[in-house]
């Protein structure tokens, strides 16, 4: 055999040993944070910061007993006037998620930026309508927003729908979120980190590393006043929050009605979980 059909047989070895070990090796899988909502209405994917919004307007309508015509009307006017951002920005001095103007009375540039006021102002307004209940969404939203363009609210009508389905807890296990480990794992923003009592960015991290559900309670009673479980949608509503922040305050579960979600990427959707009930969402 000459040298030349060596190296040939030894090349095509290699080549097939390195193809047969890559071929057993699974490729690295990507985690990208998330959120989606699937319902008999339609499915839809969400931004984290998405779902957190949607999550508050429907713990802001809970505590002001409002019906989930009231939740839809706002969904809408938020897609259409931020896309259920917090935006810092927008026409004029326009800013938050329904893009309040300060120069219009609906409050100072900082509390405009805070969801859970800028939702309370959106809803002050909207119960003010006569019969907006009844009346076309568009006309609704428009009645509160006076916008240029009032017609563009009623396109959103339907993923308003499908929003108010799930955030609303009126149909259970319909929200699931995938966040990377270390979302949950390091919650903390580098400011935060370095906040309390002069502690080191590191030492914070470390200490954001652990679950923190007092601090989602306090922040979802901000929204939704009492926490307490009356109901079952209104418990689902609460699952639904915890969910959308759990990246935020670093929960690795929450468990209610007999099943939990978990942060573990491999675990998808909600599981059957022993330990829950339906008095009670936990958070851990």
């Amino acid at each position: 055999m000459t040298i030349a059909a060596i190296v040939l047989v030894l090349a095509v070895a290699i080549t097939v040993g390195l193809y047969n070990l890559l071929s057993r090796v699974e490729p690295l899988r990507e985690i990208v944070a998330g959120c989606s909502v699937d319902v008999p209405e339609g499915s839809l994917y969400l931004e984290v910061e998405q779902a957190q919004i949607a999550a508050t307007i429907a713990a802001v309508a809970a505590r002001r007993k409002l019906p989930e015509r009231a939740v839809v009307i706002a969904y809408a006017t938020a897609l259409q006037e931020s896309k259920l951002f917090n935006l810092d920005y927008g026409d004029r001095d326009s800013l938050g998620v329904f893009q309040q103007r300060p120069s219009q009375g609906w409050g100072k540039p900082k509390q405009l930026m805070d969801p859970v006021y800028s939702t309370n102002k959106f809803f002050a307004a909207l119960v003010k309508v006569k019969g907006y209940l009844k009346m076309p969404l568009a006309d609704a939203a428009q009645e509160v927003q006076r916008s240029a363009a009032g017609y563009a609210y009623g396109p959103h009508e339907s993923d308003a729908k499908i929003l108010a389905s799930a955030f609303t807890g009126r149909v259970p296990k319909s929200l699931k979120c995938v966040y990377p480990p270390e979302t949950t794992r390091s919650a903390t923003s580098d400011s935060d980190a370095k906040a309390a009592d002069g502690a080191s960015a590191g030492a914070a991290r470390n200490a954001a590393a652990e679950p923190r559900p007092a601090e989602a309670r306090r922040q979802l009673a901000r929204a939704l006043g009492s926490t307490a479980i009356v109901s079952k949608r209104r418990g689902w509503l609460v699952a639904s929050w915890s969910v959308a922040h759990a990246g935020k305050y670093g929960l690795r579960k929450v468990g209610y009605d007999g099943v939990a979600w978990s942060a573990d990427p491999d675990v998808e959707g909600w599981k059957p979980a022993t330990g829950t009930t339906t008095t009670e969402v936990r958070m851990s």
